[in-house]
């Protein structure tokens, strides 16, 4: 068998608590397909939905699944090999094997769906299905609903969405020890990073070093990595530069393991032996406010408030270099922060890096009673809401010098009297500092994921003293 699963009575339990939150009518599962690169046969790397894989734990290509919530049944589709498939792939067990290993009698044929779909619509039965986020899935709802494209993007099951999302937030103790594993081995690829990149490299050379730990480990990247020494760039993936003395280089890198867990860290060190006396500077305010964010972790906390306290840390450490005056309070509550801090704290982490974005940000992150701000640096908060015994949530506070914030920033009369735009002048190039590590909330407090890296200066310069 290709794939990993926990035992039947995982899945079968939680499809179980699903059928126990009150919905009525079928759902609609859609698993994924193969995804063509650039001819059909030229595939990404196949991964399975992560909802499916919660509930099914089958990471095969061509699968879906009902559930029907009033009658408990539940069926999965999917169509058996031929032997012009095993000639390329090799056998797998067939389809009411692998049912069967996940707990569910019943199997039908893909092309069963829409005889199944079709009857509950003529009964009258309400059909769930979650928000979509693959075209081809799309298109195989138009088919099977019988409505448009456009409408299949807009008509899917709230209700469904929020039960989901109300089941998986909360962790099974197995699901953080696989959290875990995939952390230690994210740790890995960040003490290969810090280990060896050395001036005269390029980015993708210490990228190739990186991604081998995350194979090593018996993974595979949660997240096309992210290195650079160009590290304002917030999500940059370009690893064509050159590393150079006096540099900084920021890795944000992450493993997903067998069990499709992911982990999500991120260092930053210096290229030369040890930090400028300013790049230590900033680097202790961001660790200043990774610290003491992480120390804030407990449930019925809500994260929104550790988020703006971090963001005064990172205020009042500005100020301290004289980078911005004023009151702390006032200058988070104008967003003044922003000039530094332009991305949120943190966010949900399970079988997906950012987990399950892909049922709506505004739904994982946030409650009816928090107000997500449109303000620049707080509209990117993407977790806010009150933290629960066993949410995996990542700390990730950073100090980025974006040059052209700072020339717009210059040209609005809000900032004039605030920020010394003459000393920020001369962090032009300094680019940016990150730290993050992934926590799971505990009964008093919370637990860190995998294995701290190296983090003070004197540890990161200790830990890259062989180079020179």
């Amino acid at each position: 068998m290709q794939f990993r699963i926990f035992g039947k009575e995982v899945y079968t339990n939680r499809r179980q608590s699903l059928q126990s939150q009150g919905l009525h009518g079928v759902a609609i599962l859609l698993g994924n397909h193969e995804s063509p690169r650039n001819y059909k046969d030229n595939t990404f790397s196949f991964r399975q939905d992560s909802t499916f894989l919660y509930y099914f734990g089958l990471q095969v290509a061509g699968l879906a699944a009902a559930i029907d919530f009033d009658s408990g049944e539940t069926i999965i589709f999917g169509d058996e090999l031929t032997i012009d498939d095993i000639i390329w792939t090799g056998p797998l067990p067939t389809v009411r094997e692998m049912a069967a290993m996940v707990g569910v009698d019943k199997t039908l044929p893909m092309s069963e769906l829409a005889t199944f779909s079709a009857k509950a619509k003529s009964t009258s039965r309400t059909i769930h299905y979650l928000p979509p986020y693959r075209h081809d899935n799309i298109i195989t709802l138009s088919a099977n609903l019988g409505i448009t494209v456009d409408a299949v993007k807009t008509s899917f099951s709230h209700d469904l969405r929020l039960a989901v999302i109300n089941q998986r937030s909360i962790k099974e103790d197995r699901e953080i020890e696989e959290i875990h594993q995939a952390t230690l081995i994210t740790a890995s690829m960040h003490e290969a990073a810090m280990a060896s990149g050395k001036a005269g490299e390029f980015e993708y050379e210490l990228v190739a070093r990186v991604h081998k730990q995350a194979l090593a480990g018996g993974g595979e990247l949660s997240f096309p990595i992210i290195l650079t020494v160009r590290g304002e760039t917030l999500h940059n993936h370009y690893h064509g530069n050159k590393i150079l003395d006096g540099q900084l280089v920021l890795c944000d890198a992450g493993a997903e393991n067998g069990m499709n867990y992911c982990g999500d860290m991120t260092c930053t060190f210096p290229v030369s032996k040890r930090f400028t006396t300013k790049q230590a500077d900033v680097y202790n305010i961001v660790l200043k406010a990774h610290s003491e964010a992480a120390a804030m972790l407990a449930p019925g906390v809500y994260y929104k408030d550790i988020y703006l306290h971090a963001s005064s840390v990172i205020i009042d450490g500005m100020k301290d270099l004289g980078l911005v005056k004023g009151d702390t309070q006032e200058l988070v509550a104008m967003g003044a922060h922003a000039m530094f801090f332009q991305c949120g704290l943190g966010h949900m982490m399970g079988l997906d890096v950012h987990d399950m974005e892909d049922l709506g940000e505004q739904y994982v992150g946030y409650t009816p009673d928090i107000v997500r701000s449109t303000q620049l640096g707080a509209k990117s908060l993407r977790l806010a809401r009150k933290l629960e015994t066993g949410y995996v949530l990542t700390v990730e506070p950073g100090a980025y010098f974006i040059p052209t914030l700072i020339d717009m920033w210059r040209q609005e009369s809000t900032w004039k009297d605030i920020f010394d735009f003459a000393k920020l002048d001369t962090y032009r190039d300094f680019g940016g500092i990150r730290i993050e590590e992934d926590f799971a909330i505990t009964n008093n407090g919370a637990r860190l994921m995998g294995r701290s890296l190296p983090k003070t200066v004197t540890e990161i310069e200790e830990f890259r003293a062989h180079l020179f």
